[in-house]
């Protein structure tokens, strides 16, 4: 089981981010792009074009840690900023967007199928 320090900060990285990009890749997207250190112990997540990958980069004071989750149905509800850059999430917030549901309003991002 993962635990994050209380003070964690949380980073979404604003626009679209090539998933095939590893701990190297994305480590230096943290630097260049976001301006941010990426050995901070601050978590930085990443979504794909189609939303339905997350990824995690977080240094646990040891290494690097990459963490991936694809949802079956629905996508990560992400800001529609044109901008590239970061959002700085809550862990309420952070807890419903790993789950699939809008961080802004708590409904899920997809309809469940009703049995007729």
């Amino acid at each position: 089981m993962l635990t994050f320090n209380a003070g964690i900060r949380v980073h979404l990285a604003l626009g679209v981010t090539d998933m095939r990009r590893g701990f190297n890749g994305l480590a230096a997207q943290v630097q260049t792009v976001l301006r941010a250190d990426p050995f901070s112990g601050h978590l930085f997540l990443f979504r794909g074009r189609r939303g339905d990958l997350l990824k995690v980069l977080w240094w646990d004071g040891q290494g690097l840690v990459l963490l991936a989750k694809r949802l079956e149905k629905g996508r990560f509800i992400w800001p529609t900023i044109a901008r590239e850059g970061s959002v700085t999430l809550t862990a309420a917030q952070l807890a419903m967007l790993v789950e699939g549901l809008d961080w802004r309003m708590p409904t899920p991002s997809w309809k469940p199928e009703i049995a007729v």
